[in-house]
């Protein structure tokens, strides 16, 4: 027998050999609920009530998905306006992450979660949950909020989506007192 086709033999029978198909993984892998029905890049989307602009939201990726519990995914991080009814910009929200649950209408923001209001002051937290029916934000996770004259610190926090009115749980840090 020729050695070159003893070896392509020996070759294409390793390769069958070697190949597994296990049906739960494919099935794991092929399903349609583990992969995105729509991606976009560069996305930018807006939200308003009664034609008046609410918040803007600009990802660098967005990537639905649908099943039981429908959701919208940001890979890549996003960047959140939300506007006052004068339309003006209210306060700004970051995030390396960002995951919103559509029939729910929750967005948890994660990984650098920053958070400004109009006055400038500033929350930097690891994780926020913004409740958008309510238009509430609040975290269980440690916080820090920066204003003109002092820093604060806490496990926990609650606030309005503009983030002009918010409430530190377990706080710690410097807090100036006015007489």
């Amino acid at each position: 027998m020729n050695i070159k086709i003893l070896l392509v033999l020996l070759f294409a029978s390793f390769i069958v050999s070697s190949c597994e198909n296990d049906l739960e993984r494919v099935k794991i892998i092929a399903s349609k609920s583990e992969l995105p029905i729509e991606s976009t890049i560069n996305a930018t989307l807006i939200y308003s009530d009664s034609a008046q602009l609410q918040v803007k939201l600009i990802a660098p990726r967005l990537d639905r998905f649908i099943g039981e519990k429908p959701y919208i995914e940001f890979p890549l991080g996003v960047e959140i306006e939300f506007y006052d009814g004068d339309m003006e910009v209210s306060s700004r929200l970051t995030a390396n992450y960002a995951i919103s649950y559509e029939d729910e209408g929750i967005m948890e923001a994660k990984g650098n979660v920053i958070l400004i209001n109009e006055l400038g002051e500033q929350l930097n937290t690891e994780h926020l949950i913004w409740d958008e029916k309510t238009g509430k934000i609040h975290s269980e996770e440690f916080v820090k909020i920066t204003t003109a004259d002092e820093i604060i610190m806490g496990e926990g926090f609650e606030s309005n989506q503009s983030f002009t009115k918010f409430k530190i749980k377990k706080i710690k840090g410097t807090i100036n007192i006015e007489n």
